[in-house]
């Protein structure tokens, strides 16, 4: 018996037409909610630490889990359709686009921060001997691990030194904060890593604002609307969660504006896709080739993105090697990994309809 041919026709559904237009709105409301909410708490002087480290940490397991579950499987799905032809059946295409965009991260990275180290140098704000070689390295008589992780450890202390004393709570944490000949000693090298954090953001932020377009245009023709859109809600005030603790932690003392634009820019993404998903309704094939071959390449390029910034930049910059985490309190790295598992528990559980 012949296999049956793919169905690869356009279809849009006209039901629940007003919750259609709606949900541009809602889900505006709640990405900005889930976005801004971190930025403010970050100033806040009466919202507890634990509290912050929540929104910071569970933000971070929405943000891995998003690359595996939300971007990497949906692009191996739409790369790997029966409805494609041509090379684009011949290789997998979506882990081959993930790699190149993490490898991408790494260089724009590195030579972030090896500009701004050298732009520094010549202005003679750091010393000469302060390349940004030995800005990481910083060995001095330290531990290998230690002096791997000294230079990125600069942006979390600005994080903690932005916060009241009565938010650190944890007696051993306290202990852990650097000393003002610690602070003094890598506040030169400040601006070059605040550098480097700018670019991850960024990047990150460029990641998950074309994944929520490519969601808002599928949610604006689904069929199965009215489940897509409850789990988008939630999908996307999480990740605005993610996104926005990044944020609250950059260094942008002359521009703090530019969290907020940044936050507004991230929430308005998905109800534009729903817009334009609305306005060509009539024409959009969610299953042509066009479309299949632009989602799937985006959803892997932004996997990339999100893979390497949950992974480097969250877990291993602001835990593993990050000194003063290292020596805090069991329970305290304890609610760590339970604020990441819940985030990342979360999100995976959205993939299952959505």
């Amino acid at each position: 018996m012949p296999a049956e041919a793919p169905d690869c026709a356009a279809a849009f559904s006209e039901s629940h037409w007003g919750l259609r237009i709606g949900a541009i709105f809602i889900i505006l409301a709640t990405s900005l909610f889930g976005t801004v909410l971190p930025i403010v708490l970050r100033r806040s002087t009466v919202v507890p630490r634990p509290v912050f480290d929540f929104a910071k940490y569970f933000g971070s397991g929405v943000i891995i889990a998003t690359a595996f579950i939300h971007l990497l499987a949906p692009a191996f799905d739409a790369l790997g359709s029966e409805c494609l032809s041509g090379t684009w059946t011949e290789y997998d295409f979506a882990p081959a686009l993930a790699m190149v965009s993490v490898f991408a991260m790494f260089f724009a990275e590195v030579a972030a921060y090896r500009i701004g180290s050298r732009r520094l140098a010549k202005l003679g704000l750091v010393s000469a001997h302060a390349d940004a070689g030995d800005a990481h390295a910083h060995s001095h008589s330290h531990s290998h691990s230690h002096s791997h992780s000294h230079a990125h450890s600069q942006a979390h202390a600005h994080e903690l030194d932005s916060l009241p004393e009565d938010h650190v709570t944890d007696p051993e944490l306290a202990l852990a904060l650097p000393s003002k000949e610690e602070a003094s000693e890598t506040s030169s090298l400040a601006p070059a890593e605040a550098a480097a954090q700018l670019v991850a953001v960024a990047v990150l932020e460029f990641g998950v604002i074309l994944h929520s377009i490519i969601i808002g245009l599928t949610l604006a023709v689904s069929d199965e609307f009215v489940v897509l859109f409850i789990v988008i809600v939630f999908h996307q005030m999480f990740e605005g969660l993610g996104l926005g603790s990044r944020l609250a932690g950059l260094h942008l003392p002359s521009r703090e504006w530019a969290r907020y634009a940044a936050a507004v820019l991230y929430a308005v993404c998905t109800p534009v896709g729903v817009a334009v998903g609305l306005g060509v309704r009539r024409t959009y094939n969610d299953n042509g080739e066009a479309k299949l071959i632009v989602s799937g390449v985006l959803d892997a390029i932004s996997a990339g993105i999100l893979l390497y910034t949950g992974l480097v930049e969250l877990l291993a910059h602001e835990i593993l090697l990050n000194p003063r985490m290292m020596r805090s309190s069991d329970a305290r790295l304890a609610y760590v990994f339970v604020c990441m598992a819940l985030g990342a528990g979360l999100m995976a559980l959205l993939g299952r309809w959505a």
